[in-house]
């Protein structure tokens, strides 16, 4: 892959909008040697939510995947304000999605795959990762979708 992942990124027409704000009391990502964890990220464009509701209810299951899609831009959003620039990941290592789930809906892997095709887009090879995607009864705000990540550093920060 040539280019750095926001390139790459824009090339797709995506850019990194700017690190949403917490909703309570913590920050968006932190920095601990080689790793940065996120703070669940949810699908917010301009400091709101597009949708809300349950995933197989209100919403479908293709706009839950491009929530969780703006969900890993988010999380990007939120490593590249700790870490500088994406150029900084080494890789992507984990992602744990949250899918609110109507009590019929068992699609939550499809739901993530909207954020690990990001991650692919970015960072190729480097954003395979592992992944849960688990469905549960309500996220902040009504949220169909959250997201947590946690990405590998080329090198280490903040020790």
């Amino acid at each position: 892959m040539t280019g750095t992942p926001e390139e790459r990124l824009a090339a797709v027409g995506l850019t990194l909008p700017p690190t949403p704000a917490p909703l309570a009391a913590y920050v968006p990502a932190v920095v601990n040697g080689h790793h940065v964890y996120t703070s669940g990220q949810l699908p917010l464009v301009d400091g709101a939510l597009p949708l809300t509701g349950k995933v197989g209810a209100e919403v479908t299951e293709e706009q839950a995947k491009g929530l969780a899609r703006q969900c890993a831009l988010n999380a990007l959003a939120a490593i590249a304000s700790v870490a500088g620039d994406l150029s900084a990941v080494k890789r992507v290592v984990k992602v744990v999605g949250f899918v609110a789930s109507d009590p019929r809906f068992t699609g939550q892997p499809a739901v993530v795959n909207g954020a690990s095709e990001l991650f692919g887009t970015a960072f190729g090879d480097a954003g395979i990762h592992v992944r849960s995607a688990v469905g549960v009864a309500a996220l902040p705000l009504d949220a169909p979708v959250e997201l947590e990540v946690l990405v590998e550093l080329h090198t280490p920060m903040g020790v």
